[in-house]
């Protein structure tokens, strides 16, 4: 008999182990463990000889987790192909991976499992691939499942928890443990984490919560869109948008711009080194000559210490032309890593009252409909389809700067 040494549990994953439910739904926080609760399970039924698999949203994955079975599983392994992510033990038992990401739902059809793990289920889009290709392949050996994910909003993982909290369904079982439910983790650290992210993405993350305003970023809005705007005598152009508010010329301050030209907008916002926005303008359907003499302009009147444009595409010409000609432009490009905490750093001011905004309709419009959402690489943030974030983006930016340069060139923490 081979010796296989399985990871030790702490209390709250063994609970979930050792349950007799057939369909398992795990709702927990970053770093609970529901990864090594999957493998346990897998173990169990591979040296028990039966036909597992592992759905992951991503190729990595499922590589992680075939490659920590297969070094468990070593001495059993009597087969094994990782290109393929399947195993073949020595009791009989097969395991099999799948990245939902490439299609698996409809590739498994024909095939038959005792015991299936579907990883950050949440990030489905919906129970279709449950329903439709995962659920029938249970059907032979009435076999069971385990769902985990970390919450995203109240989407068919939220329908599954609530299944498995519901007497009308005994095969079912849900728990719902926070990161901290795990004795391994520092509480001071999750504390820390508290302080410095959103509230409603450590209640989602740390404390596994559903929340019902699941796509929503900015909170507060009302409460910080409170300054109240003047119009200038210069916004004359079309659909241009001039505010102004507080201060003025003189004043420490500094530019995020966001570029657009026919069916966006180009947005400049003013911030002050101490979270006041005095400037919001945007336009549209002119040329870049004309653009770049706009924001010469509004160098020429407010001074700023850093102008922080966008760098993506045609932004990085615009740069180089407004550098040739003395302006302190400093680039920035968006991706979807460095889009994450440019606006987490906007979101998590607004809820510390860190920043005060105009009392714009078309900025406080697009900070309401602005949208998140959980992939298993992160966060992808976005306007709603069909609409705008240009003001979001020049917005955010003007509040990077006067964080990220502020420091250094005026003295402030």
């Amino acid at each position: 008999m081979h010796d296989i040494q399985l990871r030790t549990l702490h209390p709250a994953q063994q609970d979930i182990v050792t349950s007799p439910a057939r369909f398992k739904v795990l709702a927990c926080g970053r770093r609970f463990g529901k990864t090594a609760v999957a493998v346990h399970l897998l173990c169990l039924a591979l040296m028990e000889g039966k036909l597992v698999a592992y759905f992951a949203p991503t190729y990595r994955m499922g590589t992680e987790v075939w490659r920590e079975l297969h070094r468990t599983l070593h001495p059993m392994v009597d087969r094994a192909r990782e290109k393929e992510w399947r195993m073949e033990l020595t009791t009989g038992g097969v395991f099999e991976g799948w990245s939902l990401a490439q299609g698996s739902g409809e590739m498994v059809r024909g095939r038959k499992y005792h015991f299936v793990v579907i990883d950050e289920a949440a990030l489905l889009d919906s129970a279709d691939v449950w329903h439709g290709a995962i659920r029938p392949l249970l059907t032979d050996f009435a076999g069971g499942a385990l769902f985990c994910s970390t919450p995203r909003g109240r989407n068919w993982f939220w329908q599954l928890y609530l299944q498995g909290l519901s007497a009308d369904f005994p095969d079912w079982q849900s728990w719902h443990f926070p990161t901290t439910a795990n004795p391994h983790i520092d509480p001071a650290e999750v504390e820390a984490a508290r302080q410095g992210m959103p509230e409603r993405f450590f209640q989602q993350e740390y404390l596994a919560e559903f929340l019902d305003d699941g796509g929503a970023v900015f909170r507060n809005v009302p409460q910080v869109c409170r300054l109240q705007p003047v119009p200038s005598a210069e916004a004359g152009h079309g659909s241009a948008l001039s505010l102004q508010n507080g201060g003025g010329e003189g004043e420490a301050c500094f530019f995020g711009v966001d570029w657009g030209k026919d069916n966006d907008y180009t947005c400049v916002s003013i911030i002050t080194r101490d979270g006041r926005q005095m400037w919001l303008e945007r336009f549209n359907q002119i040329g870049w000559a004309v653009q770049r003499g706009r924001l010469a302009a509004l160098y020429e009147r407010f001074k700023p210490l850093v102008i922080l444009a966008e760098e993506n595409s045609i932004g990085s010409v615009n740069i180089e032309a407004l550098q040739a000609d003395g302006l302190p432009v400093r680039g920035f490009m968006t991706t979807s890593k460095s889009k994450s905490p440019l606006i987490e750093h906007l979101a998590l001011a607004m809820e510390q009252g860190a920043v005060a905004l105009l009392d714009d309709e078309v900025l406080k419009h697009e900070l309401m409909a602005y949208e998140v959402n959980r992939t298993a690489y992160g966060y992808a943030y976005s306007a709603p389809p069909g609409g705008h974030d240009d003001t979001v983006m020049a917005t955010a930016l003007s509040w990077w700067a006067a964080r990220r340069f502020g420091s250094s060139l005026l003295g402030f923490a």
